[in-house]
């Protein structure tokens, strides 16, 4: 079963915001087998809206609507649904009891009508029920095409999606399986990586797809098998990921879309009762965000500080001013006095620090642009390496950060 998804509003044509209802959609019909064909952002205008739903007419399922229900002028969804399905607006009695109630519990004011006109939908439409705001979706069939009307508001669409059209879709349509499983690597490129798998890929059943999926310093591995036989599927995705686990064992960290490095270190770090602590320069506190993004951090994370002014190097972390004028800003020297600093400032097990030249300007030191020095002080020692990361900066950023994890992680590994 495929599926399109369209946004409407001017607003994410222009970048005013930014269309984050569309992956959350996809990813949920694609837990039930509905294989989304296209996304597509259009304007609020009428005969674009129109356009687009005649052109989707019978090539896909689904057609899944969001934006365009408020209670403005501008927004013309259902006026638009009246158009094309030939219908006309009534007033839905459940809807305005609960529009009334809802503004006059939340807002503590009476409905103006301009509140009430929300109740009125497609007289054919089936409604779905927004409990979190005032504007219904709307489900409609035309020949072989199920249209979805939903708000744009992100918390009023999850709604919907998970409790009105997720189980509708469920109970009365045959899907078949698709079913997903995310390897992590870390340390080597994307092409390298294909380099060392090839001969496993090109063994690959048709009906198992690989898909690399790249960010600096990372890579993940997205095996897709879709097909009607459940448990096929099942034990040769794990078949697959096992013998894959044999060639490239040693960069990759976990097995699933939510099984990040920074979960991975989290669930290391808790088993040995050890903790973390940070001291950034060029990263401006991007570890210490990672590594506090995962529930449970305050088990193990003991603090980070960002010291981005040399200044602050000295007075905050103790490095010494004759270190800095010997060696530079930018160096192996200071990046070992920093980390050994925030350990002890921290009382911290574990101490990562990093500094260097993100760009685009030198800033306080000569090192090339895109020169990252990331010391890891350990409960045996310290260690630092020198890399180069290139540019642009936000590049050099996010190499520091995943390039710091990875160092950090082989040294808790050794432990275990």
């Amino acid at each position: 079963m495929k599926a399109t998804i369209v946004t409407i509003g001017d607003e994410i044509l222009i970048g005013q915001i930014i269309d984050t209802n569309s992956g959350f959609i996809a990813k949920a019909l694609d837990r039930i087998g509905v294989q989304t064909h296209e996304l597509l952002s259009i304007s609020d205008d009428k005969q674009h809206i129109l356009d687009t739903f005649a052109s989707l007419q019978n090539k896909v399922d689904f057609v899944i609507i969001t934006g365009g229900l408020g209670p403005t002028k501008d927004d013309i969804t259902k006026h638009t649904f009246c158009e094309y399905f030939n219908d006309t607006l009534v007033i839905n009695k459940e809807v305005e009891t609960h529009v009334i109630e809802l503004i006059e519990s939340v807002m503590k004011r009476p409905a103006s009508q301009m509140n009430k006109d929300q109740a009125l939908v497609p007289s054919k439409c089936q409604v779905l029920f927004n409990k979190f705001g005032t504007a219904p979706g709307m489900w409609m069939k035309k020949e072989n095409t199920v249209y979805i009307s939903l708000p744009g508001v992100p918390y009023e669409m999850k709604y919907i999606v998970e409790n009105e059209i997720i189980p509708k879709i469920v109970n009365e349509y045959k899907r078949p399986y698709i079913l997903h499983k995310t390897i992590m690597t870390y340390g080597q490129g994307e092409s390298l990586v294909a380099e060392r798998i090839e001969d496993w890929e090109n063994s690959l059943p048709e009906y198992i797809k690989l898909a690399y999926l790249p960010a600096p310093g990372r890579v993940r591995l997205r095996l897709t098998g879709r097909g009607t036989n459940k448990e096929l599927l099942e034990n040769t995705i794990k078949d697959k990921v096992q013998s894959l686990a044999k060639i490239i064992g040693d960069i990759i960290v976990g097995f699933n879309e939510d099984e990040t490095i920074e979960v991975v270190l989290g669930r290391l770090l808790s088993q040995q009762g050890k903790t973390i602590a940070t001291a950034e320069s060029c990263s401006g506190g991007k570890i210490a965000q990672e590594l506090t993004s995962v529930t449970g951090a305050s088990n193990y994370f003991r603090g980070g500080v960002v010291t981005y002014a040399t200044d602050t190097k000295v007075s905050i972390l103790g490095v010494s001013p004759k270190t800095i004028e010997e060696f530079s800003v930018v160096s192996a020297e200071v990046a070992t006095e920093m980390a050994l600093g925030v350990q002890k400032l921290m009382k911290s097990d574990y101490a990562i620090a990093t500094t260097g030249n993100a760009g685009p300007s030198k800033g306080d030191a000569d090192a090339t642009l895109g020169t990252v020095f990331i010391a890891l002080a350990t409960p045996n020692g310290i260690l630092v390496e020198e890399f180069n990361f290139g540019q642009p900066r936000e590049k050099v950023i996010d190499r520091t950060v995943n390039k710091a994890f990875e160092l950090l992680q082989k040294e808790i590994l050794k432990n275990v």
